[in-house]
């Protein structure tokens, strides 16, 4: 018995798929992982810590996303856009208050550090993008997750716990990833969305198809000490008249 595929749509104002970020840079790949959408699985199901056993059903199971952009007057796809968003951590706190003194950066000693501490740190983000995911599913986890989608035990967002979804994230349960992605059409008609295919992410290496890579998504574990492990995809550029 074939392994069922459910639809999840991931529209929003901004959205962040973290990808080999560093504390003060925190980058976003164009387009979801898998470690972002099996994260938003466990905050559906209201699974924290580890998840070793969880995420281990998923390591070999199929992944694929559709990335819907914005049309202009001309019916022209726009080009999307990454938001950079400055921010500065420790800083303006009055150390004359004890409350706030406890949020001044300190060395490792508990010192105040020279020249006060503050962090400067970037973050990056999609704009105004949409994302239909095929993602494969162990059978007898389906109405586990389905339900769970529908009726969250944690919130769900787009990456980030700042980037919140503007339309419901679960459209349904199919027997592939085609009947899956044959579905968008009606998403896209029944709400109005004036948008069209930009590219297709498959899961595998297909170089006659578009640009094949390794990407580090596949999660082993989450918790504080987080492990991954690589996975190949084939990023596809949809051809618009």
């Amino acid at each position: 018995m074939n392994n069922p595929y459910i639809l999840l749509w991931l529209e929003g104002p901004l959205q962040s798929w973290g990808f080999d970020s560093k504390f003060n840079r925190r980058e976003t790949l164009p387009f979801p992982t898998k470690s972002g959408i099996l994260g938003l699985l466990c905050c559906a199901l209201g699974y924290g810590g580890e998840q070793r056993e969880f995420l281990s059903l998923f390591s070999d199971l199929d992944l694929q996303v559709a990335a819907y952009s914005q049309k202009d007057q001309n019916g022209r796809l726009i080009k999307p856009l990454q938001l950079r968003d400055f921010h500065m951590v420790g800083s303006g706190f009055n150390d004359a208050d004890p409350w706030q003194k406890l949020m001044i950066p300190k060395t490792v000693a508990g010192k105040p550090a020279v020249g006060g501490g503050a962090k400067l740190t970037y973050r990056y983000y999609l704009q105004d993008m949409a994302f239909a995911v095929a993602l494969e599913v162990p059978a007898n986890w389906l109405d586990t997750l389905v339900e769970a989608l529908q009726n969250p035990i944690w919130d769900l967002y787009l990456g980030r716990k700042c980037c919140v979804p503007t339309e419901f994230i679960y459209q349904g349960t199919f027997n592939d990833s085609a009947e899956a992605f044959a579905n968008v059409e009606a998403i896209l008609a029944d709400n109005g969305k004036n948008r069209a295919i930009n590219f297709k992410v498959l899961q595998g290496n297909y170089p006659d198809l578009g640009d094949s890579f390794a990407l580090n998504d596949v999660p082993i574990c989450f918790g504080e000490n987080k492990q991954y492990q690589d996975r190949s995809v084939t990023v596809i550029l949809e051809t618009q008249e």
